[in-house]
């Protein structure tokens, strides 16, 4: 069965989709993780194929414990974007959390070799607090 075209039958259009997108990365940055992440998890029904709005949503639920489903979405963004730096590393993060060492670890090694210092400099904070 196919998924319903949510924008479709909403009639909604790009630009409603990213004021929605607008008003939950607002409450992101002002911490208020319980009213951002079911903007999220619309966004994610809304805009099927956006990996920005997997991502986040999986660090959402990283950041509130929700490990299961944050490896269940970060997963997801990552089929739509393999390479994304950052959610790689929220990904190892969560591996952590649920007590997936050995693959944190090989994970966590792989970002530390990353251009982006930022990310690779994370890795290897975590490498050193589960080695």
């Amino acid at each position: 069965m196919a998924k319903p075209n949510w924008n479709e039958i909403l009639g909604w259009t790009t630009e409603q989709i990213d004021d929605l997108r607008l008003l939950g990365f607002s409450y992101l940055k002002q911490g208020k993780y319980d009213v951002a992440t079911p903007i999220f998890e619309a966004l994610v029904l809304l805009a099927q194929d956006s990996a920005y709005d997997l991502q986040t949503l999986g660090a959402l639920y990283l950041e509130t414990g929700q490990n299961l489903q944050a490896l269940n979405t970060i997963e997801q963004a990552l089929k739509i974007d393999p390479a994304h730096d950052t959610t790689l590393l929220n990904r190892t993060k969560v591996l952590f959390a649920l007590g997936y060492k050995r693959q944190a670890l090989a994970q966590a090694k792989a970002l530390e070799l990353l251009s982006n210092q930022d990310v690779a400099n994370q890795a290897k904070a975590l490498l050193l607090a589960h080695s």
